[in-house]
């Protein structure tokens, strides 16, 4: 392979990785709130400067970033595990296809599988290929080339920088509103207790419930929201990998793989816009479309 497609291999910013940034901006509200309300309670035991202390957390996130941490840690976080010693033969045959492909050592990657009944992958982190067990399982040699080649193009693309962090912006957030909703239940069971014996104090005991509820559904509606930032994002970025894959020269690999998608009744657009708003991913049909169109522009010798 030419010196100038080894360039076009390396790592490269492109204008998805920057509009990715928009769901985390959405959280950062929230994000602060929660930090904030931690920081609150750790500082009755040691304090610790809320600037210091909202700076190690997001250390913390950025060694996510880290192979020996996605390893140990991140695939954990996505519930993802080590492959066994026959998945890993199936993903590293075909793994070393593709990173030799691009001029990649196979070792910079992180190898894991997800234990899931769907042909799924997804990247994450700076490092972290996560393959579902039924793709490993199922999927021919090519095909399974095919996926991880569109996975490497997210982590090539830098799709999954911003994606990450959100991730971990996420986590406060959510431990704080289940705290609310602890609270909720024990407020709750409180004022069943005081109905009985005060009328102010089961109003009082309503009322705090009512907006311990309040606060804690905000906190996860904004995740929600941010969530449908980041998937009406995801689909462009979910086409950029797929361009990027068949550039590489598996998409023809990647169609068929896509194809069993559709194949299994799953490749259809969604029908309600409400679905639409939940799923990263665009259609399978439309995705095929879209790369039989790209390969059909390509000269036949670029097609493996």
């Amino acid at each position: 392979m030419a010196r100038t497609d080894r360039l076009q291999r390396q790592r490269k910013i492109d204008g998805y990785a920057v509009a990715a940034i928009a769901p985390v901006l959405a959280l950062l509200p929230a994000w602060f709130i929660a930090v904030a309300a931690f920081w609150w309670v750790a500082s009755q035991f040691y304090y610790v400067p809320f600037a210091v202390f909202a700076a190690l957390w997001l250390l913390c996130g950025g060694s996510l970033f880290i192979r020996p941490v996605q390893r140990i840690a991140l695939q954990r976080l996505l519930g993802a595990r080590t492959p066994t010693r026959t998945e890993r033969d199936t993903l590293q045959r075909s793994w070393h296809i593709v990173a030799q492909a691009n001029h990649i050592p196979p070792g910079k990657f992180v190898l894991a599988v997800s234990d899931s009944e769907d042909l799924n992958a997804f990247a994450s982190g700076g490092h972290l290929v996560v393959v579902s067990s039924w793709a490993i399982n199922n999927l021919s040699h090519d095909e399974l080339c095919g996926v991880l080649a569109h996975e490497l193009s997210h982590h090539l693309g830098m799709h999954t920088i911003a994606l990450t962090i959100g991730q971990w912006l996420t986590i406060p957030i959510v431990l704080l509103a289940k705290i609310g909703f602890l609270l909720q239940n024990v407020a709750h069971a409180a004022t069943d207790v005081f109905a009985t014996r005060s009328s102010l104090g089961s109003l009082i005991g309503k009322t705090f419930t009512g907006f311990i509820t309040i606060i804690s559904w905000l906190f996860l509606s904004v995740i929600t929201v941010s969530q449908y930032i980041g998937n009406a994002i995801g689909k462009g970025a979910e086409f950029k990998a797929d361009e990027t894959a068949v550039a590489m020269g598996f998409g023809r690999q990647l169609l068929n793989a896509l194809r069993i998608v559709v194949d299994s009744g799953q490749g259809e657009r969604s029908a309600q816009w409400t679905d639409r708003l939940i799923t990263a991913h665009p259609p399978a049909r439309t995705r095929i479309a879209r790369i039989d169109a790209q390969l059909r522009q390509m000269p036949r010798g670029n097609h493996r």
